[in-house]
Formats: structure tokens, C-alpha cells, sequence
């Protein structure tokens, strides 16, 4: 069972209501200074994620909250068909495009958990007279919905306009279809789908967010589990710590929900920001997330020592090229490959990567 009580949420045409009760977790795991022990517990750690010794038929126990998760409830040629409730512009006229925060009435029919996306079926036909295909997007509400009654989930999307090579102005089909949704409209929905950024059970794990512009919505989803909602059998006290990229301070997506977590939680929310039009680091290098997580690359390293960090990636492709760039040197100072300890971390579940 789960309560939702009194949290402002800043959406212009919609409040919430929730609370949270968190408790600051001073957890920390020391790492051996010497390469011998660094090597050593490298090997260790790849030891614990191989299944090259477990019993064949042995069932892998899943560190994320997998239990009750529902897939392919709903596919395109039966969609649930759902209803517009809201749909808020939440970046500033002068930000460079647009992104809408949508929530869709499904009453209770289409159940999801926080990381998992649902597809949209755009109304209409395509060039071949065709039904539109399918396009997933992330959910950037919690389980219990922007309305704390479990019949909602919301969408962050931008309005997809771009300008192709022959000087034709192309708007993305589903991305303009549902920027325009009317509240009142129908909706078809599919899904829900994956598993790759379900929560992990722990509730004392480090959780480091990495998101670019829209890439946000599953962690929105996330911290409103976190600090906005109340459960009988979850109460977060570890630390959740979010990296947001974005081109301009207009672009910043959900920054006063953010402060009122922050308020909420100080000990437990960490926040950083990368705008990478406006600022740069000492080198006067453009900020961009890996830029920012640079600054704190260190701390970030004994984080990932850590056998209860996780990390999650949401957002453009690039990213974890950026971040390889940043702990490759720190590892090979301790005398570790982080290539082949990334990989362990991708079998251990505490790195998960969705990006587009």
C-alpha cells in the first residue's frame, strides 16, 4: 500500500499531493590503495556475476524490482486506448524547442513501474496508407501516477521540428501528435515494456542518474518514488544523485520539483546541471554532463567501488562514451581496466544504459 500526500508539483495547469519521510544514510565503503588489492577485488567482483559455475537450472535473483512487472499488456493492434488529461509546455518561450509534460488517464488498466516506457500510436495514416508505427517513450511518472491514484502516466516529450538537407521543415509525427493532444483527446496506448531501469530493491543504495533533455523522464519517475510518495514497504535512505544536461537555463526541465525534493531531503538528493550554452568549466570547455561529472570524477569513483551504487544513463548516445573518458585513467591508477570493470558492473545490474 502506498499513500501520496501534499507536494506542489511545477506544472502550470496541475498540483499534487504527496509526502515522503527520509533518513540520511552515511554508508561508505573503503577501497585498497594498492594495485595488488584493486586488481584483486576486480577479479572478486567478476567472480560474483559469473554463472560459469552455478547450477544450470539456477534462477537468477534479480537485484531490481522486477516482482509484479507487467510487459506487452497492450500491443498496436489492440492499444488500450487512454485519455489526454494534461499536456503543459514546461520550457520557456525562448528555450530552444519544446518539451511537453503529458499525463494520460488509463483507470488502473495499463499497470507500469518506475523505468519502464509505453509505446504511442499516432492518429492517422502514413505516406502508404498505413497506420503510423509504434514510438516508445520513457514514463516519467512513479507507479502511483502524477494523481497518487494509480489510473494516470505521464510523458515528457519534444516537439520533434527539424530542417532536412533539401531545406523542407519535417515535423516528427507521434512527438507533434502528442505535443498538440487536446485535454479530452484519445490516446493509443502499448506496452508497457522493459526492465533495463527498473529501481534497484535496495532502498540505502547510491543511485546516480545520468540524463540529457527528455532522457529525465524515468528518473523523474524515480525521485517521485523517492521523496514524493509514502509506501508501507519502501522508504528510500540511501543517495540519489542526478546529472541533468541541457543546451539553456530555459530548457531545464522540472527544476522546481527538483528544489522541493532537495528541501525535502538534503542528505539524501543531490543535483547538478550542465547547460552547455551558458557555461564552461576552468578550462573554458563547453559544459556538457560528462564536463560537469568531471568536477566530482573522483568521488564518483569510490561510488562505483561501492557494491550498492548504481548507475543509470538516460538520453542521448554519447554519453557513456564521455564518462568512459573521465574513469578510465582514474581505474588504471589502481591498476584496473574500467572497460572490463563496466562490464562487471553491467552484470551485477548497477549499470544501465537506455539511450537513443
Amino acid at each position: 500500500m502506498a499513500a501520496v500526500t501534499a507536494a506542489a508539483v511545477s506544472l502550470r495547469s496541475a498540483t499534487t499531493t504527496s509526502k515522503s519521510s527520509t533518513t540520511p544514510s552515511s554508508s561508505h565503503c573503503a577501497f585498497p590503495s594498492s594495485a595488488r588489492r584493486a586488481r584483486a577485488l576486480l577479479h572478486i567482483r567478476a567472480q560474483a556475476v559469473s554463472t560459469d559455475e552455478a547450477p544450470a537450472k539456477a534462477k537468477k535473483i534479480s537485484k531490481k524490482q522486477e516482482e509484479g512487472v507487467v510487459t506487452n499488456k497492450f500491443r498496436p493492434k489492440e492499444p488500450y486506448v487512454g485519455k489526454c488529461l494534461l499536456n503543459t509546455k514546461i520550457t520557456a518561450d525562448d528555450a530552444p524547442g519544446e518539451t511537453w509534460h503529458m499525463v494520460f488517464g488509463h483507470e488502473g488498466k495499463v499497470p507500469y513501474k518506475e523505468g519502464q516506457s509505453i509505446g504511442i500510436v499516432a492518429d492517422g495514416e502514413d505516406k502508404n496508407g498505413k497506420p503510423h508505427k509504434l514510438r516508445l517513450y520513457s514514463i516519467a511518472s512513479s507507479a502511483l501516477g502524477d494523481f497518487g491514484d494509480s489510473k494516470t502516466v505521464s510523458l515528457c516529450v519534444k516537439r520533434l521540428v527539424y530542417t532536412n538537407d533539401q531545406g523542407e521543415v519535417v515535423k516528427g509525427v507521434c512527438s507533434n501528435f502528442l505535443c498538440d493532444l487536446k485535454p479530452g483527446a484519445d490516446v493509443n496506448i502499448t506496452g508497457p515494456v522493459g526492465k533495463e531501469m527498473l529501481m534497484p530493491k535496495d532502498p540505502n543504495a547510491t543511485i546516480i542518474m545520468l540524463a540529457t533533455g527528455t532522457g529525465i523522464a524515468p528518473f523523474r519517475s524515480f525521485l517521485w518514488k523517492m521523496f514524493f510518495e509514502k509506501y508501507e514497504d519502501y522508504e528510500f535512505k540511501g543517495l540519489a544523485w542526478l546529472f541533468l544536461g541541457v543546451p539553456t537555463s530555459s530548457s531545464l526541465l522540472y527544476k522546481e520539483e527538483f528544489g522541493k525534493m532537495k528541501a525535502k531531503a538534503p542528505e539524501n538528493f543531490r543535483v547538478d546541471y550542465a547547460i552547455s550554452r551558458e557555461e564552461t568549466n576552468a578550462l573554458g570547455e563547453k559544459m556538457y554532463i560528462q564536463t560537469r561529472m568531471a568536477e566530482y570524477k573522483d568521488e564518483l569513483w569510490e561510488l562505483l567501488k561501492k557494491d550498492n551504487t548504481y548507475v543509470y544513463m538516460c538520453g542521448l548516445k554519447g554519453m557513456e562514451k564521455g564518462i568512459d573518458e573521465i574513469m578510465i585513467p582514474l581505474a588504471a591508477k589502481e591498476g584496473i581496466d574500467w572497460l572490463e570493470y563496466r562490464k562487471t558492473l553491467k552484470k551485477s545490474e548497477q549499470w544501465n544504459v537506455e539511450v537513443y
